[in-house]
């Protein structure tokens, strides 16, 4: 079975679905005001809010006869902690480098360049 993460990101992998989540942040919407704004159908735009919505990132409630699609913002939490995840590693990992650096007495980058001749100073 794929994580929540893996689920978001297939889902958000078609640029289709990632314009309808763009869509959606300015409120619910029904299918035929989505599909205006894309440029394929009623049909293939109600398959791309299955996808999404079976990956936990859109939502949707029945208002009279009308079905309205709104962003599920919970479902959006397995992407931010991924994201997170990377970021966090990433600066440890520059961070560690740093220190390696200056262990090996090359300074940080911080430290001016050294003179290299040529200027007075």
């Amino acid at each position: 079975m794929r994580n929540q993460s893996e689920a978001v990101f297939d889902a958000l992998g078609d640029p289709t679905r990632r314009r309808i989540v763009e869509r959606l942040r300015g409120g619910p919407a029904p299918v035929g005001e989505l599909a205006a704004d894309l440029p394929v159908g009623r049909p293939a735009v109600s398959k791309h809010l299955k996808v999404l919505e079976g990956a936990g990132l859109v939502e949707h409630r029945s208002v009279g006869t009308r079905n309205l699609y709104a962003l599920a913002p919970q479902g959006f939490t397995a992407l931010q902690q991924w994201l997170v995840a990377q970021w966090d590693g990433a600066l440890d990992a520059f961070a560690a480098r740093v220190a390696a650096r200056e262990e090996q007495g090359h300074g940080t980058t911080a430290d001016p360049p050294p003179d290299r001749g040529g200027r007075d100073a």
